[in-house]
């Protein structure tokens, strides 16, 4: 690698933003460059720093691709295509001003909101794709628990014999132990 060089500008400004920064991205990449200028290797910059040499050669090279930026804008990363923001805290004030109302006022044809009936009224009001189990970790987030109904019609109650003017014990001493 050529000795890298430092305009007087760019060695002030990167030497106020190290010390000033608390950004550790920014912070990383300034001392890197500032001791590269002072002619230290890049294999002991990258030791110093816990990277590889590549990376400090990354971020020599991506330093000086982005001179039409500002200084501090050109130690950070660019924003990379991939996978889309996690729904962490963007659904969670939706779904607090919503979870109180009932779902029929929205056209729902339901009496209480599920985590599937608010993934789709996400999808539907704001356009948000969400999963079930962001939903529901976004409830767990706001502290808000349901049951879900238990639906137990055909089960006789355990105090039935009771309610019918009987009692257990009477039963099993009529009948014994087979009862």
């Amino acid at each position: 690698m050529a000795p890298f060089q430092l305009r007087p500008w760019e060695r002030r400004t990167l030497w106020h933003l190290s010390a000033q920064t608390h950004d550790a991205t920014q912070l990383r990449r300034a001392q890197a460059l500032l001791w590269l200028h002072e002619g230290w290797p890049a294999t002991e910059v990258a030791d110093l720093l816990q990277v590889s040499r590549q990376t400090v050669h990354n971020w020599v090279r991506s330093f000086h691709d982005r001179i039409d930026r500002d200084l501090p804008d050109r130690l950070l990363d660019t924003p990379r295509s991939g996978r889309p923001a996690t729904a962490l805290g963007i659904i969670d004030p939706l779904i607090d001003a919503v979870i109180d109302e009932d779902p029929r006022d929205y056209g729902y044809r339901c009496t209480v909101w599920t985590a599937p009936l608010l993934g789709r009224y996400l999808k539907e009001v704001y356009g948000i794709e969400t999963s079930c189990k962001s939903v529901s970790r976004a409830l767990d987030r706001l502290g808000i628990r349901w049951k879900r109904p238990r639906h137990r019609l055909g089960l006789r109650p355990d105090t039935w014999r009771q309610a019918k003017g009987g009692s257990k014990t009477a039963c099993k001493t009529a009948c014994g132990p087979s009862c």
